[in-house]
């Protein structure tokens, strides 16, 4: 799928701003021929729950609508017009003057529809209706329940099965964008490089709707033009070629051009880099040489926003990131938007990409004694109706991120019940499905729950990396640094002796830190713990040889649920909220910026 872009052949219509919105009571039934019956106008792109001081707003289960009035200028009239939603979370039904025009469900990645057909000329009403319910179908899960009030009305509830707020609405852009009648559908590009030589084959492949001829050109970062070939299947050799490196990215550029009767009538560019993933013997390689992950997981979350699109937020994420000497981080845990992907493209950010599959277990805990018997079971795998969910956002995540080259794994599932019976027959299908559709044949893996260890997990044989979220000396043995320093080294000497050929990286570990709280003991939740915990992982870290990579949990804080764990929200990050410095960022700058990129651990 193209992101919207401006060309000489193709104009973009941005239609942030404010849009009119109501929740559903589900009292009056909405007429989509009509204006909405409300005066409320919100943000968008942007989470609808923090821009108002409504109670009734934020904490809404149901129903929402959205609408906006847009013209086209007569001189696009003639041209394929589409209109596209970054994402809608979580289900969404669009109506143009009236009708329905396209649904989609999943609420982390781009749809579209062509919408010639249902214009008018002058104003045009575009109303958008979005459910934020969740429930064992869709992904993240949701613990959904209803229930009748004292006044016979329906009241719907969703539990997260996850630890971050259900935040919905329109969350990221909504554009409009025109095409001619002939135009490109997509482009592929999959560099193939012979690093010995420094050169590199480059196939490009074009989709595109009519009749016509494509031509693909190649440029570089000074604009000079370094290949053309004829075709839509095509290969290109580049010499001398530069790499895509982490922190050090390097942009090729595929300008696509589509020709009928010797006219050009599309153009479409494409940026991607040129590089080489792969597992071997223990390692993670970028560019034949041994990677070593530095970064974090980390949310789309920021105040008022809440999961909406924050461009300038995403600016000083990577910025503080590559200050400390990160070079990575997981989209936990669903796709982040294609502009933070582009982002991290050009400043050399290494990305672990995540499906929204969050919450597939039964049971949201840590407690590591239901495990003591070999055969033990939950209902996870039958209680759950996910796996469709979860194949379509395989294809869309897939077919959204496949050229870029920031994208270097594909996480299927974040702390799944891969401990459970019937794990494997539900995860080996979208294990295979993933390497069938990405071109590039990237690493795929899963990131593991505290109750998935070398002896329970019974999918450990799909994944190309161990990946795995740990909480020794938080949730398990609160406080005890000593003992989580044995149960860490431990669990990791016998994950690389049962698995010596499987890199092994930490996507979660931390603590719950209140930015300015201090103690004389170093206990929980100061500033002083926190820091002696990422000590004492360190250390451990660097004891083993298959440890290629470690992401903590959380880049910043971010907003949950309401527990009584949860005191605004979860407090794990090295940042505030608001992205202010906790103590022990002074700490781990100095650590990662004396790692290297590559040959860390040799």
């Amino acid at each position: 799928m193209l992101y919207p872009e401006n060309t000489e052949t193709r104009t973009v219509i941005d239609l942030s701003g404010m849009w009119k919105f109501m929740i559903d009571k589900e009292v009056t039934p909405i007429d989509v021929n009509k204006p909405l019956p409300t005066k409320t106008e919100l943000s968008v792109p942007s989470s609808f729950n923090d821009q108002t001081a409504s109670k009734e707003i934020r904490e809404h289960v149901g129903y929402v609508w959205y609408e906006k009035d847009f013209t086209v200028s007569n001189v696009l009239k003639s041209q394929r017009l589409v209109l596209r939603f970054g994402s809608a979370t979580h289900e969404a039904w669009v109506y143009l003057n009236g009708q329905e025009i396209t649904h989609h469900k999943g609420g982390f990645t781009p749809f579209e529809v062509e919408i010639n057909d249902y214009l008018s000329s002058g104003e045009n009403r575009l109303i958008v209706k979005l459910s934020n319910m969740l429930d064992y179908t869709t992904l993240p899960v949701g613990n959904y329940s209803e229930e009748k009030d004292e006044n016979g009305k329906l009241v719907r509830k969703v539990d997260e099965n996850f630890d971050f707020f259900n935040y919905a609405g329109l969350q990221r852009p909504v554009k409009i964008y025109s095409t001619p009648a002939s135009h490109i559908d997509d482009i592929t590009v999959v560099p193939t490089v012979d690093l010995a030589a420094n050169s590199a084959d480059i196939t490009v492949n074009t989709d595109f709707t009519g009749n016509g001829e494509v031509t693909v050109t190649i440029s570089d970062e000074n604009d000079q033009v370094v290949a053309t070939a004829d075709g839509n299947e095509t290969e290109v050799h580049l010499d001398n070629v530069h790499l895509w490196q982490p922190l050090n990215a390097y942009l090729y550029t595929a300008k696509v051009s589509l020709t009928v009767d010797g006219e050009v009538v599309d153009v479409y560019e494409e940026q991607f880099g040129v590089r080489t993933v792969e597992v071997a013997d223990g390692k993670f390689l970028i560019n034949g040489k041994p990677f070593y992950f530095k970064g974090f997981g980390k949310h789309e979350d920021t105040y008022v926003h809440g999961r909406g699109f924050n461009e300038p937020v995403n600016v000083l994420d990577i910025s503080l990131m590559k200050k400390m000497g990160a070079n990575s981080f997981r989209t936990s845990h669903y796709p982040y938007s294609e502009e933070m992907m582009r982002l991290c493209d050009r400043e050399g950010i290494v990305v672990i990409d995540e499906t929204p599959a969050v919450g597939l277990l039964s049971s949201f805990n840590f407690d590591l004694s239901i495990l003591e018997s070999d055969d033990f079971t939950d209902d996870t795998w039958t209680t759950m109706k996910t796996a469709e969910a979860h194949e379509q956002v395989l294809r869309e995540i897939i077919n959204r991120d496949k050229n870029r080259a920031c994208v270097v794994m594909w996480s299927i599932a974040n702390e799944a019940a891969n401990y459970s019976k019937g794990s494997h027959e539900y995860c080996k299908p979208l294990f295979d499905l993933a390497r069938k559709l990405d071109s590039q044949k990237r690493p795929r893996t899963y990131t593991s729950i505290m109750m998935s260890n070398p002896r329970t997990d019974k999918c450990i044989d799909l994944v190309d990396v161990i990946a795995l979220n740990r909480y020794y000396g938080w949730y398990v043995g609160n406080g005890d640094l000593k003992r989580a320093e044995t149960a860490t080294r431990d669990e990791l000497l016998e994950y690389q002796a049962k698995f010596p050929d499987k890199p092994i990286i930490y996507t979660e570990y931390g603590a719950d830190t209140v930015a300015g709280m201090h103690g004389n003991y170093g206990e929980p939740f100061t500033e002083e713990f926190q820091e002696d915990y990422f000590r004492m992982a360190s250390k451990v870290f660097d004891e083993i040889s298959n440890f290629v990579g470690e992401q903590l949990w959380n880049f910043a804080d971010f907003q949950t649920k309401f527990g009584i764990q949860r005191v605004q929200g979860n407090k794990k990050g090295v940042f505030t909220r608001s992205r202010e410095p906790k103590m022990v960022v002074r700490y781990l700058s100095d650590r990662w910026n004396g790692i290297p990129e590559f040959g860390y651990k040799k």
